[in-house]
């Protein structure tokens, strides 16, 4: 059968009177196996191939091929579209590994690698399966502003824009303006993008840009309506990435398994004890740190053999002012974060609704109401219960893949020395 293929060169390997050529495209690898017996013109151009370059072969497909690759092609005719510049500044094929600060830098050439590859196939599964999870639920796709007028969660690490000449900021977190939507009457919202936070950290799981699946929804009865939608999704998104990604995930070596369900909920005042027994005392009243994510998976891992968990009701003290409190026990809020493997997936839990109590925990935050009129003034005329959260997109891919550092996680990562390519 005569075939088409396109594509860049990925190996090359002279044997003698045989030149093996491997083209590698989105579609996986392919064998070329130019024979100077067979065209002496053809064999003399395909000897002048460079590693990278762009080439289009046409030829016979093998059916029965020997070739280790899976496929083999005797070319009939070669044109080569582009050629690559040698030395290579980093090598493609991964056998000689460059540091990520180098590989970031030519990133276009660091994601022609398959395993890159593969990675974003699977983070563009993770949205796929998300979004028609969502749908078939009901919900509706939004698109919230990116510039904002006021910080959306009352703390200094944002980025300021120029705005014909007034003050904005990038979004932290669409959070507010789904609120704003709930108000309006939109019951049951999803939005996939881009929020920004300008903090200046180095870590293997932070960026300055990260991008979220955002949920909001109405008339909750409380912060376990939110719990158990955000269970489903994870579970259907997990579940839809073992049965589509099959080859991208053994390319990875990757053995992933449906999660159980349901997840477990641990709470606090009771983490405190949990922490304690297990040699970590966080002070009552205090958020946990790092430390105490991994030493909290651990438990979980032991107990009840999950990777994923829920922690709710957070001290109100060290949360933003729009969450809403227990009301019989005002120390704690129904705030609520999705771990997997040790590491925060998700923020999210049941919003405060009533005009008074938002005005009453915005004071106590010391936050100015004439910096949030736009958001409050909205829930004087009637606002629903409802709640909602923010899954990493990035974050997940990371947990799920066993990927070390985010940005292995991200197409063009931006922390607070990178803002190029």
């Amino acid at each position: 059968m005569e075939v088409t293929e396109r594509g860049w060169v990925h190996s090359i390997r002279p044997l003698g009177k045989i030149l093996f050529v491997v083209l590698r495209n989105r579609k996986g690898l392919v064998q070329l196996t130019f024979k100077k017996k067979d065209d002496e013109g053809l064999f003399k151009l395909a000897k002048t191939l460079n590693l990278e370059d762009v080439i289009e072969v046409r030829g016979i497909e093998v059916p029965d091929t020997i070739s280790k690759i899976g496929r083999e092609i005797i070319p009939k005719e070669l044109k080569i579209i582009s050629r690559a510049e040698q030395p290579l500044p980093i090598d493609v094929t991964g056998l000689t590994q460059a540091l990520l600060p180098t590989r970031l830098e030519w990133r276009p050439l660091d994601l022609r690698k398959r395993e890159n590859l593969a990675i974003f196939k699977v983070q563009a599964s993770i949205v796929e399966a998300a979004e028609k999870f969502l749908r078939e639920k009901g919900f509706i796709q939004v698109f919230t502003p990116a510039i904002i007028g006021g910080v959306s969660e009352g703390g200094a690490d944002v980025f300021e824009v120029d705005y014909f000449g007034k003050k904005a900021f990038l979004r932290q977190d669409p959070q507010l303006h789904r609120q704003l939507l709930m108000v309006a009457g939109f019951e049951k919202i999803f939005e996939i993008g881009p929020s920004w936070r300008a903090e200046k950290s180095h870590t293997t799981r932070h960026l300055c840009e990260h991008r979220g699946i955002a949920i909001e929804m109405s008339f909750i009865k409380d912060e376990y309506d939110v719990i158990k939608l955000e269970e489903d999704l994870v579970h259907h998104i997990v579940s839809f990435v073992i049965r589509k990604n099959k080859e991208d995930l053994e390319l990875l070596g990757v053995e992933l398994e449906e999660p159980k369900k349901p997840f477990p909920i641990l709470e606090f005042p009771e983490i405190y004890n949990i922490l304690e027994k297990l040699g970590k005392k966080i002070p009552y009243g205090e958020d946990y740190d790092r430390e105490s994510e991994v030493l909290l998976w651990k438990y979980v891992k032991k107990e009840y053999d999950n990777d994923f968990f829920f922690v709710n009701r957070f001290p109100f003290a060290v949360k933003p002012f729009y969450v809403m409190r227990v009301d019989e026990e005002p120390f704690w809020a129904r705030s609520v974060d999705l771990l997997y493997k040790g590491l925060e997936l998700s923020s999210g839990g049941q919003r405060e609704h009533r005009y008074e109590k938002i005005i009453e925990q915005a004071k106590e935050k010391g936050i100015s109401l004439d910096s949030i009129k736009w958001f409050v003034e909205h829930f004087k005329y009637g606002a629903p219960p409802h709640g909602g959260f923010n899954l990493g997109v990035e974050r997940l891919t990371m947990q799920l893949l066993n990927i070390p550092n985010i940005r292995e996680a991200t197409l063009f990562p931006r922390d607070p020395e990178r803002y190029l390519p």
